[in-house]
């Protein structure tokens, strides 16, 4: 039988899955929040040890994902490790002011800029800042089958 504060945790699972698709809610965080939310409601037994360190790695993977999937994809494309970096940080920082579509932008325009003025090719530029856009696009479907996986297995854990 689920308690209360079970419910609770599988709520906070639920909105980690939509927070994985919705800009500015936080969909990883919500999901480790519902995982640990749950392993304390339960007198810390259920989910046992080894599903809760998965399930926190889980959480954890998603969270990277979702910073760094746009400066990761661009450095496959051919970005320096500078541009890697200063186009997460512009893409975090317009997340925040513009929503998915600044991080986006960010992240690509960023790549773009750094890299035409490192090496003065616009269609070498241009390549890292597509890799990075399709990166950061990629990186949402990746977190939501993340989360999404966080809660069927708590869901089994709770229900099972």
């Amino acid at each position: 039988m689920v308690e209360p504060l079970g419910w609770l945790a599988l709520g906070l699972l639920v909105l980690g899955v939509v927070g994985a698709v919705v800009p500015l809610l936080p969909g990883a965080l919500s999901s480790l929040a519902g995982v640990l939310l749950y392993w304390y409601s339960t007198g810390y037994t259920e989910p046992g040890p080894v599903l809760l360190a998965v399930l926190v790695l889980v959480g954890l993977l998603t969270l990277a994902v979702d910073y760094f999937g746009g400066a990761v994809s661009a450095k496959v494309g051919g970005a320096s490790t500078l541009t890697t970096a200063v186009a997460a940080a512009v893409g975090i920082v317009l997340l925040f002011v513009a929503g998915p579509v600044g991080l986006v932008v960010g992240v690509a325009g960023t790549v773009f800029v750094v890299e035409f003025a490192r090496n003065q090719d616009a269609r070498q530029s241009g390549r890292a800042a597509v890799y990075a856009a399709v990166g950061v696009l990629a990186s949402t479907v990746v977190q939501a089958l993340l989360t999404l996986s966080m809660l069927v297995a708590m869901l089994l854990v709770a229900f099972l």
